[in-house]
């Protein structure tokens, strides 16, 4: 039996707060963020029900963008109305991104064998955890032959067609394969019904989404302020997997566009795992440290806003739809393509540009292999495994 909805203003000071503090503690990933949510708003605090529950992660993965941030929006809609959802978005994504602007100013004026020894060291970090990452979804979203053939096509896809594009390409292109070969799972069983919102409200955020996709480009020659929104809206917009998925579609919008070396950004993405929160807001570090205006506290506002608007606009639109969708065969086949290709796609960038650009050395490769080791096999939490390499990568440039 869920809780009694407190009224007014109470209501959004309550969200609010109570994503605060999961931004200021969560670490581990999106799939941990879910289980802290749980436990907090369906154990502890009893928000909604298991089934309802349930209900928005499924959503959420099958969405593209970053599915815990999307679930914490859905449990704020749901709780306490559209200014409750800001408030959750608010709470659980502002401890981690002003962490990383911060970064991003320190990282500028660090200088010395120290200092560039654990940046290096952050970068073998992201080597380390996108292998973990890779690991990991290749066991849930390529169990079969079939789906394991989807992400080395996904590989190839990528590797013929360059930048966003060739992404784009490899996960329509595992979608389709999926809709046609994939479809051996059964439906699953009904849930609770999700009506948080109406159905025209939801028609206008997918309307907003489509119309911010298709014509964002074209404007974006108009300022760098628009062409910056415009390339982390897309990044946040075809992002299937959230979390890891989204750094080749970073790394497209901002090293490929020669906005900074594959050395500041990996940086910024090593530092991303030692803070609580979601990884999408590593967008506020990369707008921050662009060498191209806006940069600066206005960079990072404007690329946080634009990667995190696709998701949550998505959720406001399919939430009022989910519950039919869900029961449509050649959705699921198509997504399950999909999904594969987002491990195929992830495995290219683990490649390049993260382990081109980190593993330099023996020794380098070494630490990212025992970081590895450590999160896979130790269980160890990711931010222990930055404090690590960060420190051994300090020492290797010191001696």
């Amino acid at each position: 039996m869920t809780e009694t909805k407190p009224n007014g203003a109470g209501a959004k000071v309550e969200v609010f707060l109570a994503f605060l503090k999961l931004g200021l503690t969560s670490f581990g990933g999106p799939v941990a963020h879910l289980g802290y949510f749980h436990e907090e708003f369906v154990v502890r605090r009893r928000w909604i029900g298991a089934a309802v529950y349930a209900e928005l992660v499924a959503l959420c993965q099958f969405l593209p963008g970053p599915a815990s941030s999307q679930v914490g929006f859905a449990l704020g809609l749901i709780r306490a109305g559209p200014l409750g959802a800001l408030a959750a978005w608010i709470g659980f994504t502002l401890p981690s991104a002003l962490l990383l602007v911060l970064f991003a100013y320190g990282a500028a004026m660090l200088d010395g064998p120290l200092a560039q020894g654990m940046l290096h060291g952050l970068k073998l970090v992201a080597v380390s955890i996108v292998a973990q990452a890779v690991f990991g979804m290749a066991k849930s979203l390529t169990p079969d032959r079939m789906r394991a053939a989807i992400a080395v096509i996904a590989v190839f896809v990528v590797i013929l067609i360059e930048g966003a594009l060739g992404q784009v390409a490899a996960i329509a292109l595992g979608g389709l394969i999926g809709l046609f070969l994939c479809r051996n799972e059964d439906r699953p069983e009904a849930g609770e019904t999700l009506s948080a919102i109406s159905r025209r409200t939801g028609v206008v955020a997918l309307v907003a989404f489509a119309i911010l996709l298709f014509g964002l480009p074209l404007l974006a020659g108009l300022g760098p302020g628009l062409s910056l929104f415009d390339g982390f809206y897309r990044a946040g917009a075809l992002v299937f997997g959230g979390g890891h998925v989204v750094l080749p579609l970073l790394d497209a919008e901002t090293v490929g566009r020669r906005a900074m070396t594959p050395d500041v950004f990996l940086a910024g993405y090593g530092a991303a795992q030692a803070v609580p929160g979601p990884l999408f807001t590593l967008a506020a570090y990369l707008g921050a440290v662009g060498n191209q205006p806006p940069n600066g506290l206005a960079g990072a506002g404007i690329a946080l806003v634009a990667i995190f608007l696709p998701g949550l606009l998505l959720v406001l639109g399919v939430l009022p739809f989910w519950n039919r969708l869900r029961r449509w065969p050649d959705a699921r086949a198509c997504m399950r393509g999909a999904n594969a290709a987002v491990v195929g796609l992830l495995g290219a960038a683990l490649y390049d540009p993260v382990f081109t650009s980190a593993v330099l050395t023996p020794l380098d490769f070494a630490l990212a292999l025992a970081g590895f080791v450590t999160l896979v096999a130790w269980k160890t939490p990711s931010w222990m495994v930055v404090i690590l390499l960060a420190a051994a990568g300090g020492l290797s440039f010191s001696l």
